[in-house]
């Protein structure tokens, strides 16, 4: 019987947690604060904001919007970013991907202190990850993890194949999954018999953005299969990178998209951002 990872049930059920947590560092007269900094007119971009704002809200952060225009230089980002390194009042920092194209990413998301790096993409909180120190981890990632954690995925031992190397997820993950005891493989475009690299996997991660690449052909039965695709079909719905009515039977247990991974990604934005107010406090 194959087991719906629900993302959208335990993201409510991780929001209702921080939402106590954020009551008591109220009560000591700590109040979480997340900024998100916003370059340009991206439609998908100005919806992500709008939900980890509405997120943010409804635990108790205080949620600040900085919306600039699309002719930003990347000198007046930079400032706004060193203005907010130096606010005490402000725990997490997150500058919305992508930005424009004459703004240099690396250097605007270096320029963001480490331990107000929310979205961990800093390469101090990368290299930490190498070395095993999880204590800011990409979101996406973390959000994979706490399904393994809240449905007993055990990764010991367990073949791990993640489609796609991206600094955000794949290789990220890839760590994680190292650290967890698992037997892992990336795969990206010159990955040679990708299907039967990834028949191999006891738990397939797929984040490559392709709509229905991931078809039975990839998996092998039993497997864990999460869906980090975001996608719209022909029919112009949303979508993941796994043919999940093709796919779903062969399974021990799947993402949805929508509601798998992307409430979960929201989720542990906020929990790293109360979990650096609860460190500033103590």
């Amino acid at each position: 019987m194959t087991q719906i990872l629900d993302g959208k049930a335990l993201a409510g059920k991780i929001r209702e947690e921080l939402k106590q947590e954020v009551q008591q560092l109220s009560k000591s007269g700590v109040t979480p604060s997340l900024t998100v900094i916003l370059v340009g007119e991206d439609p998908a971009s100005q919806v992500y904001v709008r939900n980890k704002e509405r997120a943010a809200t409804e635990v108790g952060i205080h949620s600040n919007v900085i919306r600039l225009s699309e002719e930003t230089t990347q000198e007046e980002l930079l400032e706004y970013v060193n203005i907010l390194n130096h606010d005490v009042s402000v725990h997490g920092i997150l500058v919305q991907l992508p930005l424009p194209k004459h703004i240099d990413t690396d250097a605007v998301l270096e320029a963001i202190v480490p331990e107000k790096d929310v979205d961990g993409f800093h390469p101090v909180n990368l290299g930490k990850l190498l070395q095993k120190d999880e204590s800011i981890v990409p979101c996406t990632p973390q959000g994979i993890m706490e399904f393994f954690k809240e449905y007993n995925i055990d990764l010991i031992g367990k073949e791990m194949v993640i489609i796609g190397q991206s600094t955000i997820v794949g290789r990220p993950m890839a760590l994680l999954g190292l650290n967890h005891g698992a037997t892992v493989t990336v795969c990206h475009s010159r990955t040679k018999n990708l299907e039967q690299v990834a028949k191999r996997a006891d738990i397939l991660i797929s984040a490559v953005g392709k709509a229905g690449l991931i078809t039975k052909d990839f998996v092998k039965e039993g497997a864990v299969v999460i869906d980090v695709g975001i996608n719209c079909n022909e029919a112009g719905k949303l979508c993941g990178d796994v043919d999940f009515e093709e796919v779903a039977p062969l399974t021990s247990a799947i993402t949805p998209v929508p509601g798998g991974v992307g409430p979960m990604t929201i989720a542990m934005l906020l929990a790293q951002t109360v979990k650096n107010a609860k460190s500033k406090k103590e």
